[in-house]
């Protein structure tokens, strides 16, 4: 007989603006405030806005010059690194109930929780825990959360994405049956977990508009249009998922990368770019050395302004050896960039993205390689690791770091591309 699972799929509300509110003293629920960086202008991405907007119509993820005129509302600037100290406590509230093996942090504001187990040892049901454990993170930290509970992961996420919202305890429920029952006919797809605008839009030149749709349709055709792809779409489509959470907590990807990016606030020259350019290798290595890692391939996307009408430029190059000094991987960086991107265009992306990731003890050398001067190149990564973990990232810098046109010290400063708030 199979095992029968519960999964909750707990979800912090607006969590940077009810964090935003929280300190403010304010009820997240009921107060007008947006997360925005001021010092972008009315152009600025809202990171987060609180319950209160939503219900007057206004769109998460919205620009500032998109809020309505009549609204009055605060305007909160981003603090990354306050943002996860909250989720921290979360976490220390979930270890409370559940085991660490028993939860899966999905993103900075929601998480997975297997509760199989724990329902007889508390002997409570399944809504009755979620209650308990949404109440405490509401003692403990201020948050509201909402909940999402089902019999796996695929449900427990569209309960709370879907049926949440429309009951007053912000918990959904959803069996297979339910799921099939009340979601067979919704509208429009994209609003179901993993499904985006181009799987919708292909499905719909099919005549295929809900999951039900998908899951009467020919699995033949399904798979001609998806390939394998299409065996998780038609799981879903029935309300199946057979991954569980032993299987989250042993998956270990093929091959690792690490990556650095960033939207530029105006055009940048080619010159300026290849600056920017010296910083994000120069952080990318530290970040290698400090793991531990050597990385055998690195490329480069560069994305020119909207008003060229260019394609990005992309390629890559592979080292002669396994590296994770500035010195070895930089010249070969540059001369991808100076080989694949357009001079006299204006700049409006970057991204590097180093690949082909190892441990450094399995590194070999060649013939030739001097491992007297590596071995001083990482001795030096290690004191400068250890000056910026003691004293900030901007404690010690490179010279090109304090030109005007740099941006390092800015990022450095930041937490996911936004203001860290210290």
């Amino acid at each position: 007989m199979m095992e029968t699972y519960s999964y909750l799929c707990i979800d912090l509300k607006s969590f940077y603006a009810s964090v935003e509110c929280v300190e403010r003293g304010l009820d997240p629920m009921t107060a007008n405030l947006a997360v925005a960086d001021p010092d972008r202008g009315r152009g600025a991405l809202c990171l987060a806005i609180s319950p209160s907007m939503k219900a007057l119509g206004v769109k998460n993820r919205c620009r500032v010059y998109q809020i309505p005129a009549h609204i009055t509302y605060i305007t909160a600037p981003p603090r990354m690194k306050r943002y996860i100290e909250y989720s921290a406590d979360v976490y220390g509230v979930y270890l409370k109930y559940i085991a660490k093996e028993d939860i899966h942090v999905y993103s900075i504001d929601e998480a997975f929780l297997d509760v199989t187990q724990y329902l007889s040892l508390y002997q409570l049901t399944a809504r009755e825990l979620a209650v308990k454990i949404m109440a405490d993170i509401r003692e403990t930290t201020g948050m509201p959360a909402a909940a999402g509970i089902g019999t796996n992961l695929y449900l427990a996420k569209t309960a709370l994405d879907l049926t949440a919202k429309h009951t007053k305890d912000r918990i959904g429920v959803l069996d297979e049956e339910l799921y099939r029952q009340t979601l067979w006919n919704h509208r429009p797809l994209t609003d179901f977990w993993r499904v985006g605008e181009g799987t919708a839009n292909r499905l719909a030149r099919a005549g295929i508009l809900t999951m039900g749709d998908i899951a009467r349709a020919e699995e033949q055709m399904l798979y001609g249009m998806f390939g394998i792809d299409a065996e998780l779409l038609i799981d879903h489509a029935w309300g199946r998922e057979s991954a569980t959470m032993a299987d989250i907590k042993s998956y270990r990807p093929k091959s690792n990368s690490l990556s650095s990016g960033q939207m530029l606030l105006r055009d940048y020259s080619f010159e300026e770019c290849r600056l920017l350019l010296k910083e994000m290798v120069d952080a990318l290595c530290l970040e290698l050395a400090d793991q531990g890692l050597t990385a055998q391939n690195v490329s480069i996307a560069v994305g020119y302004s909207y008003t060229t009408g260019l394609k990005q430029s992309a390629g890559s190059v592979s080292m002669p050896d396994p590296a994770n000094s500035y010195s070895d991987i930089m010249p070969c960086v540059l001369q991808l960039y100076e080989r694949i991107v357009q001079r006299g265009k204006p700049i409006r992306r970057l991204n590097v993205t180093c690949s082909g990731i190892a441990k450094d003890e399995y590194r070999q050398y060649r013939l030739f390689t001097d491992a007297a001067e590596l071995d001083r190149e990482k001795k030096l990564q290690q004191a400068v690791l250890e000056i910026k973990r003691r004293y900030g990232k901007n404690a010690l810098v490179r010279g090109m770091d304090l030109l005007e046109t740099g941006t390092a010290m800015t990022r450095n400063r930041q937490i996911g591309g936004h203001k860290s708030g210290e």
